[in-house]
């Protein structure tokens, strides 16, 4: 089932946002625990944002950190576990790519299991990717980094 994405109402106006309820769609997608006051400082200093709205329901979201030339890096794409498969995840990585056209490159980096996805939407594995993530167990424990 595809959605229909008339009814829904796409934001990059961060002025509005319930930053408990972004938080909220952080964990129940599942991506983890993110802070409210976190997300408010991430996407504040994001030169992208995307959030998507049901109604008053916030359903789906994602940043880019980009310096306007060289770089953009799309990251924290989220979507409700109800929206899943239906095709916003990648309305919603396209309109992020969308935005990022003429840097020089658009990096992400992909959940384990997930590559096939972002391949679909031209994204390429890196083979020279490094990370220093601040739990580097639990990185190398999900297979985000080696252990090597």
């Amino acid at each position: 089932m595809t959605l229909t994405t008339a009814r829904l109402r796409w934001k990059s106006d961060l002025a509005e946002v319930d930053w408990n309820a972004l938080s909220d769609l952080y964990r129940i997608a599942p991506l983890g625990e993110k802070k409210p006051e976190d997300l408010r400082v991430s996407f504040g200093n994001s030169r992208y944002t995307c959030l998507v709205f049901d109604g008053g329901a916030l359903v789906g979201a994602g940043r880019a950190l980009a310096d306007g030339i060289d770089c953009s890096y799309l990251c924290d794409v989220a979507v409700h576990p109800d929206y899943q498969g239906m095709g916003l995840g990648k309305a919603l990585i396209e309109r992020l790519r969308d935005q990022s056209v003429g840097h020089r490159k658009i990096i992400l980096y992909a959940n384990p299991g997930k590559e096939g996805f972002y391949a679909k939407l031209g994204f390429r594995r890196m083979r020279t990717a490094m990370a220093i993530f601040a739990n580097q167990d639990r990185a190398i424990e999900t297979g985000l980094v080696s252990g090597d």
